[in-house]
């Protein structure tokens, strides 16, 4: 999607990007909560909410994240923009004009932010990773999230409206 250069990958994302060569994943790679949010703090990586409105509004966001959302509404309707507006808040928040920083994506669970590396990736936007286990977490036994993995799990910071 842009001709401008990437900066040097820290470490963790190196060898996630490695790790995801390996399994042939279509994106650049996943990390767990507690890097993606080292990396962010370190001012490495940006993190960007692909969840809904609704669901940062309701459920809880990351202070200071972006948000760029997958998909709208409680029907999830694909948002056609979706890499278009990736592409262009990349952009927006490069150190200069040809570095583009690395993207980490969050959703509730790791599995939308997956599907939107794989679809930014494809769009040709480099150095986008998904952020593992989401923002709430897997499902549990009896179907809940939140008890035993994710990032509120792990006491990282949100907030909630």
């Amino acid at each position: 999607m842009t001709d401008t250069a990437i900066p040097t990958l820290p470490p963790a994302l190196q060898q996630a990007q490695a790790l995801a060569q390996q399994h042939n994943l279509p994106y650049a790679g996943s990390v767990p909560p507690q890097q993606a949010w080292q990396l962010v703090q370190q001012g490495l990586a940006l993190l960007v909410d692909v969840r809904t409105t609704e669901e940062r509004q309701f459920v809880g966001r990351v202070p200071d994240s972006l948000h760029v959302a997958w998909a709208t509404g409680t029907a999830l309707n694909r948002n056609p923009r979706f890499a278009r507006e990736l592409a262009a808040l990349q952009l927006r928040q490069a150190a200069a004009p040809d570095q583009l920083p690395a993207v980490l994506l969050l959703c509730r669970s790791g599995k939308r932010s997956a599907l939107a590396a794989q679809e930014a990736a494809k769009a040709g936007i480099a150095h986008i990773f998904n952020v593992s286990e989401g923002f709430e977490g897997d499902l549990d036994d009896v179907q809940q999230r939140g008890h035993f993995n994710g990032w509120r799990f792990y006491g990282l910071p949100w907030v909630q409206d």
